[in-house]
């Protein structure tokens, strides 16, 4: 028989914590909050965010400034690898650009998990525009620390 989970842990399914998670984390995400980043999906292992491109992310060639497209990849990252309440951080990652966005377009980034392994994830995102036309891929390489994202939240099967 395994002990019982303090009265302070509050027990969640996996889908409820990885909503959870993303609740906490939004809250206090000022970056994502600033360039319109929003949350439309979460699951375990897996998240869909949109931003759509304004003006002040286009670059002199009148086209979206890669770091802004590398910006949403990287949230869409973030929200997948922390669903589990464990906090985890970014220790590499890489993108390839396939197509440029334009000033007016809404940007989608779908993040899922690959692999995982103790400590460490791999994670594969794919932005495209919204008429589905590939945009980049990006991968991302996860390292759980210490901490959890929101206090005493468990999955309800560990």
């Amino acid at each position: 028989m395994t002990d019982p989970k303090p009265l302070s842990v509050r027990a969640l399914d996996r889908q409820a914590l990885a909503e959870a998670c993303a609740e906490a984390m939004y809250a206090r995400d000022w970056c994502a909050q600033a360039h319109d980043i929003r949350l439309v999906e979460v699951a375990p292992g897996r998240a869909r965010m949109t931003m759509p491109v304004r003006r002040d992310m286009v670059n002199g060639h009148d086209i979206c400034h890669g770091g802004m497209i590398f910006t949403l990849a990287d949230t869409a990252f973030a929200y997948a690898c922390n669903g589990g309440n464990r906090v985890t951080v970014a220790s590499g990652c890489r993108i390839d650009f396939a197509a440029p966005a334009r000033l007016g377009d809404t940007l989608s980034a779908e993040a899922e998990e690959r692999a995982q392994a103790g400590r460490t994830g791999v994670y594969d995102i794919t932005v495209r525009r919204q008429d589905g036309t590939l945009i980049a891929l990006f991968r991302g390489n996860a390292y759980r620390i210490q901490g959890e994202v929101v206090p005493g939240l468990v999955a309800a099967d560990d």
